[in-house]
């Protein structure tokens, strides 16, 4: 279980303090699908770095299965188990995808288990396997690469940030079952998405909703979709703030 306990994070800008992050209390049960949705610029993405340790909070505490993971590193909080996917993947001139993978699970796995991963994310192995994670990739290969490398790692908690960014729509599809799978039958992973797509939002058992840094809604697909499907943002969902919800953010 995830527990953020009156998180804070503050950013400097043009010399002055920006809150990003405003006292966030929430709790995320084990091997659920969650989705955090709402305005650009709400502290969504922030947030997730937060819990992956890329970034600090300046207030409150982060609590990962009973074990006070505030002041742990990113690398302290991997061998816990909790796996980043980034908005835009990096690249690594010279280093193969196979090396990568085998990074990523922290064993010198065989070709052919390496093969299953990039298989899952519907990548065809031998075109891919031996290539450079360089600029000869495209954003959706990388994508998906990235993808593959949380698989590898068997997270306990995967975070991604807005994972449908830069995809076209064949790949979209497949990752919506990337994520079915990586739950399964047994659900014995927790899944954290950054998106605005209403598809993703459709397959969430939760949905969180952050505006101006703080949570503003937190509920049930069946409870919260209804209220945050728009028409501003091409993706197909976002959130409008009520007057009231407008003046308690």
């Amino acid at each position: 279980m995830l527990e953020l306990k009156n998180v804070s994070f503050d950013a400097q800008s043009g010399g002055e303090k920006v809150e990003i992050v405003r006292d966030i209390s929430l709790t995320i049960p084990d091997n659920r699908f969650i989705v955090i949705t709402g305005p650009n610029g709400g502290g969504k993405s922030t947030l997730a770095k937060l819990i992956a340790g890329i970034e600090k909070n300046t207030a409150g505490s982060i609590v990962w299965n009973g074990t006070d993971i505030t002041g742990m590193s990113i690398t302290e909080r991997a061998k816990l188990g909790i796996g980043f996917a980034f908005q835009q993947p990096v690249r690594f001139k010279g280093l193969t995808v196979l090396d990568l993978l085998r990074i990523a699970a922290g064993k010198p796995i065989k070709i052919d288990k390496a093969c299953e991963y990039l298989s899952e994310v519907g990548l065809c192995a031998k075109d891919y396997i031996n290539r450079e994670v360089n600029a000869s990739l495209s954003g959706g290969e990388l994508k998906r690469i990235e993808i593959a490398t949380v698989i590898a790692r068997d997270v306990k908690l995967a975070l991604f940030d807005e994972p449908e960014a830069g995809i076209d729509l064949w790949s979209f599809n497949n990752l919506i079952r990337i994520f079915e799978n990586m739950q399964g039958e047994d659900k014995q992973r927790t899944i954290v998405v950054i998106s605005h797509q209403e598809r993703i939002l459709n397959i969430a058992d939760e949905i969180i909703v952050l505006a101006d840094g703080k949570v503003i809604k937190q509920g049930s697909r069946e409870e919260i979709l209804p209220d945050i499907i728009g028409t501003k943002y091409a993706a197909g969902a976002c959130y409008k703030l009520t007057e009231g919800e407008k003046n308690n953010a």
